[in-house]
C-alpha cells in the first residue's frame, strides 16, 4: 500500500494543476468592496413613563435572549461629596450590596449567584448606578434585591471598616502607579476647585464615618430625578408592575447640588511635572476641557479623536510607536460629563525621549485642526465606528447602559436609535472643525509623571513648568539635587548581626529573608538571601569599608524563571555596574559607568542595616542617598508617622511606624522604639506582602 502513495500524490497534483490552469491569468480584487447601504440599528419602541413618586421608568423590550437587565441611576455621584469628604459617594456605592434588608453581604451574593445573575453598584462623577442582570424568570428576585440595596442598606460597621481599609490600601497603591498619579494630577489641574477635579485621598477617606454614609444615603438616594432602565425580555406593562411593586413606596427629592466652583479657563500651555524619583519612564497626559454633552459637534469630535488616537491604527500610535519607537502605545480619548467634558492624549515613554515625544504629541494635536484629514483615514475610521456600534448594543445590559447614559447626559430621546446615522453624516470638514475647537494644543494642560532630576531641564523649554511631588506639594528645583552627606551615622557603632524575616502573603508564610553583617579585616560584608516560594530566589552581597564607603555589590538570582543579577563597583567617588534587572516589561539589561556618587551615599540594599543607627524620635525624618541597581542616586526619605504595637515572635513590641518615600515603590517600615531600634517589619504599599522579623 505504501508504494501507491507517491502515485496518488502525483495524480492529485497533476489534476489540481489541470483544474487551475484556465484561471492562472485571472486577477484577484484590487480594492475592497464598497460598503453596503447603512441600515439603522434595530431597536424596539422604547416605553417611558414617570411613576407617581417621580421615578422615571424607561423600558427597552428585547427578545433576543431570555435575559433582563435593570439599571437604576441617581444623581448621587462624587460631584455631591461634601467638602473634605471626597470618596463618600464611592464608599456608599461599595457598601450597598454589603448588607441590605434582611440579607447579609454573603446572603445577597448567594441569592444572586444562585440564579446565575449579577448585581453591583458604582459611583461616577455625576451619577451613582446600581445594576442587576438575571434570566427573565428570576425578574422578581432581581427587583427585590435591587429595592433592598437601594432603599434598605444596613451599612454594617464591620463592612464599613473593611471597605475603608481596602480603599486606603488602594489609594496608597495608586501612589506607586504612574498612570494613576497622572490621572489624578490631570483632573486636579484641569478642573481646579470644581468637584470634577477632586479625588479621594487618605485624609478624606479616613475621616468618613458610618453616620456620614447613612446621612448621604438618606439625602441623595431619592426617586425624584432618578432613572430606572429595564431592558430585555419583558414588556412595558410587566416592567411597570415590577417597578411599582419594588419602588412604589419610595418617596422624596434629593437636595440641589451645592454651587460648584468655576472651571479654570486656560489661555496658555502649562506643564505640571510630578516628581517620582527613580522612574526610568515618563507618563505624559495632554488635554483640555471641551463642551457640554448635548453639543452636536460631539459626533464630529468622536470621529476626529478616532483618527488621532482611537486605536493601534491611529496617528499617535503610528507616529510615536511605529515610526519613532518611543513608546509601546499612544492614545487619545474624549470624556463626556453632565457638566463639561474633556479631551486627553497619553503616552508612556523613556526619559531620554520624553521631551521629543511631548513636542511631537503637541504637533499632532495642532495638526488635527490645521490640516484636512485624508479621505482614506477619515472614511476608514468612520466605517469602523459605524460598523462597530451594533455590536455594542447586542445584549440587554449593553442596551440598558447605552440608553441610561444617554438619558442621564440629557441627550435627545432618539440618541441611541439614530447614533449610527448621525455619525455617518459627519463630513471630514466637520471633524476638522470640531478638532480645532476641542483639541487646543496651545492652551493645553500637560502632566508628566517621572523623575524630575532627569526631565526638568529638557521639559522647561517647551512650556512653563511647575514641579510637585506625588502628593501635589511643590518641589523646588534645588531640592532635586542630590547632596553629599546625610544623617550622621557613627560607623564605629556597627556590630555583627544576623536577622531573619518571614515573608507573608495575605497573612500566610510564603518565604523567608535571612541576612548577616560580618566584620572583615578592613570593613564589613553584608549578605542577604531571599526566597518567595518558587517565584523569587535572590542573593545579595555588599562590601563596604569601616567608614561606610561602598566597595562592591553583587546580586544574583531568578525571578519567575528568569535569570537576574547586577554587579556594581565603587571607586574614586563613582560607580560602574552592569547586569539584568526587573523592569516594567520584564527583565531589562542595565549598564552604567562612572556615575557620580556623592559622599555618604550607600547601596540601596544597606538601608535596613543603617536604620537602627539613626536617631529615632516621634518626629524623626531622615534622608539617605542611595544608589539603585539601575545606577541612579536617589534621596530616600524615612519619616515617622506614628507609633504602633507590632507582634514579633508572639510578643507585642512598641514601634515607630515609618513612611518610606523617594523610590519607585513606597513602603512602610516599623522600627523598634527602644534601643537598639531593630527593624521589625516592612510592607510595600498596596501589596499583600509583608516581611516580619521572626527573632
Amino acid at each position: 500500500m505504501r508504494a501507491l502513495r507517491p502515485l496518488v500524490v502525483a495524480v492529485s497534483a497533476a489534476t489540481a494543476v489541470a483544474l487551475l490552469a484556465p484561471h492562472a491569468g485571472a486577477q484577484g480584487p484590487t480594492r475592497p468592496p464598497a460598503p453596503m447601504p447603512l441600515t439603522p440599528a434595530q431597536f424596539p419602541p422604547f416605553a417611558e413613563v414617570t411613576l407617581p413618586n417621580g421615578l422615571r421608568l424607561l423600558v427597552v423590550p428585547s427578545t433576543k435572549q431570555p435575559v433582563l437587565s435593570v439599571t437604576l441611576a441617581l444623581p448621587a455621584g462624587s460631584l455631591h461629596d461634601p467638602a473634605g469628604r471626597s470618596g463618600l459617594a464611592e464608599l456608599m456605592a461599595g457598601l450597598l450590596t454589603k448588607g441590605a434588608g434582611a440579607r447579609s453581604a454573603d446572603e445577597i451574593s448567594a441569592a444572586i449567584e444562585g440564579v446565575g445573575g449579577t448585581i453591583g453598584a458604582a459611583a461616577g462623577a455625576d451619577f451613582l448606578q446600581v445594576s442587576t442582570t438575571v434570566l427573565v424568570n428570576d425578574r422578581e428576585l432581581a427587583f427585590d434585591l435591587l429595592a433592598d440595596v437601594v432603599l434598605r442598606p444596613t451599612f454594617p460597621a464591620t463592612e464599613v471598616d473593611l471597605l475603608r481599609t481596602q480603599t486606603l490600601s488602594g489609594l496608597a497603591l495608586q501612589k506607586s502607579q504612574p498612570s494613576a498619579i497622572a490621572s489624578r494630577a490631570f483632573a486636579r489641574g484641569l478642573f481646579g476647585e470644581h468637584p470634577y477635579g477632586r479625588s479621594a485621598d487618605e485624609t478624606s477617606v479616613g475621616a468618613i464615618t458610618r453616620e456620614e454614609i447613612v446621612t448621604f444615603h438618606s439625602q441623595r438616594m431619592r426617586p425624584a430625578g432618578a432613572l430606572l432602565v429595564v431592558a430585555g425580555a419583558v414588556d412595558a406593562a410587566e416592567a411597570r408592575r415590577l417597578a411599582e411593586r419594588a419602588f412604589g413606596g419610595w418617596t422624596g427629592t434629593a437636595p440641589a447640588a451645592a454651587a460648584a466652583r468655576a472651571i479654570p479657563q486656560r489661555t496658555r500651555t502649562e506643564i505640571l511635572l510630578v516628581h517620582r524619583p527613580g522612574s526610568v519612564q515618563a507618563n505624559l497626559v495632554v488635554g483640555n476641557t471641551t463642551w457640554l454633552p448635548i453639543d452636536t459637534r460631539s459626533y464630529a469630535l468622536t470621529l476626529a479623536n478616532e483618527v488621532l488616537g482611537g486605536g493601534s491604527d491611529s496617528r499617535l500610535f503610528d507616529i510615536l510607536r511605529e515610526r519613532k519607537g518611543w513608546t509601546y502605545g499612544a492614545y487619545s480619548s474624549v470624556s463626556r460629563r453632565r457638566g463639561i467634558g474633556s479631551f486627553s492624549a497619553t503616552a508612556e515613554v523613556r526619559n531620554a525621549v520624553a521631551d521629543s515625544a511631548l513636542r511631537e504629541l503637541l504637533v499632532q494635536l495642532r495638526r488635527m485642526g490645521a490640516e484636512p484629514m485624508t479621505a482614506e483615514e477619515f472614511d476608514r475610521k468612520k466605517q469602523t465606528l459605524v460598523g462597530r456600534f451594533p455590536l455594542q448594543v447586542e445584549t440587554a445590559d449593553a442596551v440598558a447602559s447605552q440608553v441610561a447614559n444617554a438619558r442621564l447626559l440629557g441627550l435627545p430621546t432618539d440618541y441611541v436609535q439614530t447614533y449610527r446615522q448621525r455619525l455617518a453624516a459627519v463630513t471630514a470638514a466637520q471633524a476638522q472643525a470640531a478638532a480645532r475647537a476641542a483639541i487646543r494644543a496651545d492652551a493645553a494642560y500637560i502632566v508628566v509623571v517621572g523623575d524630575a532630576t532627569a526631565l526638568a531641564k529638557t521639559l522647561a523649554p517647551i512650556a512653563p513648568l511647575t514641579i510637585v511631588d506625588v502628593d501635589g506639594k511643590p518641589v523646588a528645583a534645588a531640592d532635586l539635587e542630590v547632596r553629599a552627606g546625610g544623617p550622621a551615622i557613627d560607623a564605629s557603632r556597627l556590630v555583627a548581626t544576623s536577622d531573619s524575616f518571614s515573608v507573608l502573603v495575605q497573612g500566610q508564610v510564603f518565604g523567608f529573608q535571612a541576612s548577616s553583617l560580618v566584620r572583615s579585616d578592613d570593613g564589613w560584608t553584608y549578605t542577604e538571601r531571599s526566597q518567595l516560594a518558587t517565584i523569587i530566589q535572590q542573593t545579595t552581597t555588599v562590601t563596604f569599608g569601616a567608614d561606610l564607603a561602598m566597595r562592591r555589590t553583587e546580586q544574583t538570582g531568578r525571578i519567575q524563571g528568569q535569570e537576574m543579577g547586577v554587579r556594581i563597583t565603587y571607586a574614586g567617588g563613582k560607580a560602574t555596574g552592569e547586569g539584568q534587572v526587573p523592569g516594567a516589561q520584564g527583565m531589562e539589561p542595565v549598564r552604567f559607568a562612572d556615575v557620580a556618587v556623592p559622599a555618604g551615599t550607600i547601596d540601596e540594599n544597606l538601608a535596613s542595616v543603617v536604620l537602627p543607627y539613626l536617631v529615632w524620635t516621634p518626629d524623626a525624618r531622615h534622608t539617605l542617598n542611595v544608589l539603585t541597581s539601575k545606577g541612579a542616586v536617589q534621596p530616600r526619605t524615612y519619616a515617622v508617622t506614628g507609633e504602633e504595637s507590632v507582634t514579633i515572635a508572639g510578643a507585642p513590641v512598641v514601634a515607630f511606624k515609618i513612611s518610606v518615600s523617594g523610590g519607585e515603590a513606597p513602603a512602610v517600615m516599623w522600627v523598634e522604639k527602644a534601643a537598639p531600634h531593630r527593624l521589625l517589619k516592612i510592607a510595600p504599599v498596596g501589596q499583600p506582602i509583608e516581611f516580619v522579623r521572626v527573632r
